[in-house]
């Protein structure tokens, strides 16, 4: 299966995120603590092709995830759930006016080509479709709650596998520092809706 495929229910993606997270046991972190002090306003250094459509798919793919964050701090039931998709809100809210600046830096747009298709060797495509967002509209209570972790399980590990593919594949540092930190915290967030989950 190529990493562009879509999970297919969320007793697979929950499977995946199972086995990813293997052997974890922390699951008292913050999951999105404030970006550090001192990352590059302008990722300087040479880039490559891979870079820009990394951070391109990226960006695309955080601002697919902002109404179902939404969602989450309207409909959560439980404070854990709320503040958790608050605080993942606000950081790919920031980490989305990075990259902008990034690709702006570059001479780049902010957005490529809108065909997911057509990256089927380049890292992922996002996890969410209209319907799956419908569901959560339409959700409410406990029924949410596990609608609305599992769907964002799924989301959050095809950025960890985007992240992935950028260390091997980017040139540029800044960006491959970044890919680095995406992996961290989304494995990191994975990790905490997993415990909420099964909670």
């Amino acid at each position: 299966m190529s990493a562009m495929t879509r999970f297919r229910g969320a007793g697979a993606v929950l499977l995946a995120a199972v086995v990813l997270l293997a052997g974890c046991k922390d699951v008292n972190r913050p999951a999105a603590a404030p970006a550090p002090q001192g990352v590059a306003a302008v990722a300087e250094g040479p880039h490559n092709a891979y870079d820009v459509l990394f951070l391109q798919m990226m960006i695309g793919h955080q601002r697919q995830g902002l109404e179902m964050l939404r969602l989450g701090r309207a409909k959560g039931v439980r404070e854990d759930v709320v503040n958790l998709a608050g605080a993942i809100d606000v950081t790919e809210a920031e980490e989305v006016d990075r990259m902008t600046g990034w690709l702006t830096g570059w001479n780049e747009p902010a957005t490529g080509t809108d065909d997911h298709s057509g990256h089927a060797t380049h890292g992922g495509q996002p996890a969410t479709g209209e319907e799956q967002l419908k569901a959560l509209r339409d959700a409410s209570g406990a029924d949410f709650e596990t609608k609305f972790l599992n769907l964002l399980i799924a989301h959050q590990h095809n950025a960890v596998e985007m992240a992935q593919q950028l260390k091997t594949n980017g040139q540029n540092a800044t960006v491959k520092q970044f890919a680095e930190r995406i992996e961290l915290s989304r494995t990191q967030q994975i990790r905490q809706m997993l415990v909420l989950v099964s909670g």
